[in-house]
C-alpha cells in the first residue's frame, strides 16, 4: 500500500512539473473539419489590391494544392460542402539593396491574404485567417540566381496555397497568421451562396 502511494505521489509531483514548468510548449487542440465534408469548392480569390491579375494565379495554385494533398474532392460551389474564399490583401514590392549606381539588386515582396472556410451545413464560417502573409526576398533577375517579379510571385502563391490547404487539412496551428486567433465566427449574410467571394465576414 505505502508503495502504492508514494507511487502516486511521483506521478503527482510530475504532473504539476510538466503543467507549470518552463519548458510546456502550448498545443492548441487541432480543429479539423466535420466528417460531413468531403467536398470543397475553391471560390475566385477577390483582389483588393491595385495590382490587376494577382487573384488568378493565387486560385489556381490553391486548387492544384488540393489536388495534390487528395484528402477532398474539388468540385464547383454548387456540390461543395465546405468552401474556400479568399482575398489578396497587401501586395507591397520593395527594393532592400542598391548596387553603386543605385540600381536595385535586391527586393522584398510582401504579401497578405485573408482566407475563410465556410461550412453549408451549419451556415458558418469553421475558420479565418484574417492576416496570412507570404514574403519572398529575391535578387533582380539582371544577377546570378536571380529571379523576376512573376517568379517571386509565384513561389509566394506556392508557399501560401500549401499553407491554405494544410490550414484546412490538419486544423488550426498549422500555419502562422499575423493577426491572433479570434474564437467565434459570424454568420454569412443570406445570399450567401450565390455569390460567397464577394461576402467575407469582416473578422479583426
Amino acid at each position: 500500500m505505502r508503495a502504492k502511494l508514494v507511487v502516486f505521489g511521483l506521478l503527482a509531483a510530475l504532473a504539476a512539473g510538466c503543467k507549470n514548468g518552463p519548458d510546456v510548449v502550448y498545443r492548441p487542440y487541432p480543429q479539423i473539419l466535420p466528417q460531413h465534408i468531403t467536398k470543397i469548392s475553391v471560390q475566385p480569390f477577390v483582389n483588393k489590391t491595385a495590382y490587376f491579375g494577382l487573384e488568378d494565379r493565387l486560385t489556381q495554385q490553391v486548387i492544384n494544392e488540393f489536388l495534390k494533398n487528395g484528402n477532398y474532392a474539388i468540385v464547383p460551389e454548387s456540390e461543395a460542402n465546405g468552401i474556400v474564399l479568399g482575398e489578396v490583401r497587401r501586395y507591397i514590392l520593395t527594393p532592400v539593396q542598391y548596387d553603386a549606381a543605385m540600381v536595385p539588386t535586391l527586393y522584398k515582396l510582401d504579401i497578405l491574404l485573408k482566407v475563410q472556410f465556410y461550412d453549408k451545413a451549419s451556415n458558418t464560417y469553421l475558420w479565418t485567417e484574417p492576416a496570412l502573409p507570404g514574403i519572398q526576398n529575391y535578387s533582380a533577375s539582371t544577377l546570378p540566381g536571380g529571379m523576376t517579379e512573376e517568379q517571386a510571385r509565384e513561389q509566394v502563391w506556392s508557399v501560401l496555397a500549401r499553407d491554405i490547404v494544410r490550414r484546412t487539412v490538419e486544423g488550426f496551428g498549422t500555419v502562422t497568421s499575423e493577426s491572433s486567433r479570434k474564437g467565434s465566427y459570424n454568420q454569412p449574410p443570406i445570399g450567401f451562396s450565390t455569390a460567397p467571394a464577394q461576402n467575407m465576414q469582416d473578422q479583426p
